[in-house]
Formats: C-alpha cells, structure tokens, sequence
C-alpha cells in the first residue's frame, strides 16, 4: 500500500478535521449525529470510511444519470483505488466522474470532487485502521458491481427470493457492520476477548438496518427502478427478518457495554437500533414513507444517553 504525505508535512489531521466533518453534514444527516459520539481515533477512522462507502454507493445509485456500463466502470475503479490508495490517482478518477455527474445531490457530487482529499485522510490512520477500511470498502464495492450487472437496460434492478435480498443487503451494509468492529477493537484490550460474538452479529446489524431503510424507502424506490421487495415474498417475511436482525443488533450494542467498551461507541451502535426500532413499527402500522418524527429521535436520543448515565443496559431489551 502506497502512502502519499501531507503536503504541508504536518499531520493530515490537522489539515482535514473541518473538511470531513463539513463532508459529513452534507451526506448524512443521521451520522454526522452519531459519528461524534465515537471516542478518537474511532471517530476520525469511521468518518473516513463512511464516505468512502458513500462514493461507492452513489455510484451504484446513478441509475438516472448514468449507463450500467458507467456504473460498473466507476465501481470498478474505485475498487482499484482502494486496493491501492494513491492521492495521486484519486484526482485522475475524481475529474473524471465529476465531468460527467453521477447525481444531483451537491454533497454527494462535493464529496466525489473532494476524493483525493479523503485518501490524503485515509493515509493518516494506523496501517490496521487502513486495512479494515480499504478491504471492507473494495469487497462492497465488487459486489455492487454483481448487483449493477444485473440490472435491465433501464437500470432497474429486481430481486428475486428472500435470501438475493439478504445477498444485497450484506453487500451495502452487512460488510459496514462487520468493518465496524474490525475497527471498535482496535487496541482495546476488554473488547478482544468478545471479537467473535460481535463478529457473528456483525452483518445481521448491518442487514437489519438495511431492511428497515428499504421497507420504509419501498415506495420510492420503484420509482426510482429499485425493486429490493422481492416478488413473491410476503411483506411480513421481511418485517420478521428485520425484528430478528434488529435482536441481535441489540444483543451486539449490549455486549459491547458489557464488556466495559467506550461509552461513545454503546452510543454509536444503540442509537440506530433504536432509530430502527421505532421506523419499523410505524412503517408496520402507516406503510412505507413513515418516518419517526424529530422529537421522537430527540426522545430516544436523551433515553439511550440517561440509561447510560445511570449504568443501566443501554437498550431496553433484546428484542420486541
């Protein structure tokens, strides 16, 4: 792995915090919540990482204003790029897919142009914070590609079975989860010993959070030539899928803590589960595009930080 230098000879730290954190707001909402729950250096290795995921998945997503033929050449060699990160070659691509945009989203497009600068960040971690990320971030990526080939000439993609569903949704999150950890147990020690129990829960985490988006997202998404629901499948498999996924992403927050893990990343994980809980039920009762409100969030918000005040298990229960 190639490692270009700042060009200012200090640490990329110094010099990229703001610029992250400004890439962050206009990407994700709901990270740019979370992710400063994460205690350092977790907090700048998971930033880096979720845009780089970012990238891959606007890529992926340009089923509008790209070919299928474009998609996969982008993914192909974003992968590359992260098999051998070089800033270099970062300003080469990110000039090429910004001279014909892949979205209309100004974060995602900001965050395209701004690529080279994420290596240069990317470079600045330990070589075991750079591994996780560029491995992780090269397999999603290959397999988004599996998943663009199989598109129709319309882009559209249609998944046929509950198992090709839970093939995709560990393509686009259940390997984050499973980066995540990787990451989390670097250099601490009380969180090693619960590696494999986190490890074994890691891409149903992902995958939970994932179904969620997608059935509330349902509506849309067909709109959009995104057809995740496979035909034939009741909606209710998806929803039981979704609560047992949703268990043992409960069950993973919960080991963390319990293992005596930094506050900030029980915060990090619980939160979502949380988020998740709440989204599934109303979809449940309302139907897709139902969202739980702002003060709702605000709610579960101050409950998770009071239970961990308090000592108390950072969830309510392992499962509803």
């Amino acid at each position: 792995m190639n490692v270009d230098k700042t060009p200012t000879g200090r640490p990329a730290a110094a010099d990229d915090a703001e610029l992250l954190h400004d890439l962050l707001e206009k990407t994700s909402r709901t990270f740019a919540l979370s992710i400063p729950e994460l205690p350092e250096p977790t907090e700048r290795e998971v930033t880096i990482a979720y845009l780089l995921f970012r990238i891959a998945d606007t890529f992926e997503d340009a089923t509008v204003l790209w070919s299928k033929p474009k998609r996969l050449a982008a993914l192909g060699e974003f992968a590359d790029l992260m098999r051998e990160p070089i800033e270099t070659r970062a300003r080469e691509l990110a000039a090429s897919w910004v001279a014909e945009p892949p979205a209309e989203h100004p974060g995602y497009l900001e965050l395209i142009e701004r690529t080279p600068e994420v290596i240069r960040a990317l470079l600045s971690l330990t070589p075991a914070a750079q591994h996780a990320i560029c491995h992780h971030t090269t397999r999603t990526s290959e397999l988004m590609a599996g998943f663009v080939e199989h598109t129709d000439e319309r882009g559209v993609l249609q998944l046929e079975g509950l198992q090709r569903l839970r093939d995709y949704c560990y393509a686009v999150a259940g390997i984050v989860g499973e980066m995540l950890t990787e990451l989390f147990v670097l250099d601490r020690d009380n969180l090693e010993p619960r590696l494999d129990y986190l490890r074994e829960r890691a891409a149903a985490f992902g995958e939970g959070l994932q179904l969620v988006n997608i059935l509330k997202d349902s509506a849309t998404d067909a709109t959009e030539g995104r057809n995740y629901l496979p035909v034939g499948v009741d909606r209710s498999e998806v929803f039981e899928l979704a609560r047992r996924d949703l268990a043992a992403a409960a069950e993973y927050c919960l080991a963390i803590q319990e293992a005596g893990g930094p506050m900030g990343i029980v915060a990090f994980t619980a939160l979502p589960v949380e988020l998740a809980w709440a989204t599934l039920d109303k979809v449940e009762r309302k139907g897709p595009g139902s969202k739980i409100s702002r003060a709702e969030v605000f709610f579960l918000h101050k409950r998770m930080h009071r239970a961990i005040d308090r000592g108390r298990p950072v969830l309510s229960s392992v499962g509803r």
